[in-house]
């Protein structure tokens, strides 16, 4: 297996990036074990703490699994799962944003109904874990970005649709962009933490039509930050439908 040294300051998106290439290359197969982590950092030549965070970056787009005790292995999967995220390269980005926000507005909503409905206890942990997470991050005068990606991915996997993973992963990839910009803006990071908050408690509450109406509240409002942002700098945002509640 080659491996290329890490050079880039996101570090854990880099190593998501090479392990993505082997397997669409077929350098790495459905069923093939990784190595273990601390060979895998001296092979990227990073940290651990970086090498976990892709390894929960890749088990959350539904790349690999890992089994407590076993290894981390590589899903049964399809290439057209890894070839999603270059959409990037060809949709002209600030012009879809708007496009982009409607497809997470119809989806997203009803994604976390389903994990009000369908998360286990362990996911529920999961999801509480990367919330504490993302408040260290705010509380340190951080954006939380890391933590606000995860958090929508393992309410997606909580869902337990492989559809439905890959899916909000293509979006938020598309999306990357305008997330970041979006969380530069003074008091989103903790306003966006405070609506993560809303969103968990609905569903540990097995609420959905709740989590329902609180994942399409804090959506909408990332959305108009992003496209008064475009406004402002004379982009012409398409235009909102807003989704009926349930």
């Amino acid at each position: 297996m080659e491996l290329e040294p890490i050079k880039s300051t996101r570090i854990y998106e880099e190593i998501v990036r090479q392990v993505k290439q082997l397997i669409a290359e077929g350098k790495l197969k459905s069923g093939d074990r990784l190595p273990p982590e601390r060979d895998l950092a001296e092979k990227f030549m990073v940290s651990r703490t970086s090498v976990r965070e892709a390894l929960r970056a890749l088990q959350s787009r539904g790349l690999i699994d890992i089994r407590a005790g076993e290894g981390t292995f590589i899903r049964d999967i399809s290439v057209d799962t890894l070839i999603e995220p270059l959409a990037m390269v060809i949709l002209p980005h600030r012009e879809a944003v708007g496009e982009l926000f409607e497809a997470r507005r119809l989806l997203e909503p009803a994604i976390a109904a389903l994990a009000a409905r369908r998360a286990t206890r362990d996911e529920l942990i999961e999801m509480e874990r990367i919330l504490e997470e993302q408040s260290k991050e705010v509380a340190q005068g951080r954006t939380g970005v890391t933590q606000d990606t995860a958090l929508h991915s393992a309410i997606a996997n909580s869902a337990h649709n492989r559809a439905i993973t890959r899916i909000v992963s293509a979006l938020m990839d598309l999306l990357t962009q305008s997330r970041e910009e979006s969380l530069l803006t003074p008091g989103r990071p903790t306003r966006s933490h405070e609506d993560h908050r809303r969103i968990l408690d609905a569903i540990r509450r097995r609420d959905e039509p709740a989590a329902h109406r609180a994942m399409l509240d804090h959506l909408i409002a990332v959305e108009s930050l992003v496209t008064g942002a475009q406004r402002d700098q004379g982009q012409k945002p398409v235009a909102r439908r807003r989704t009926p509640r349930t």
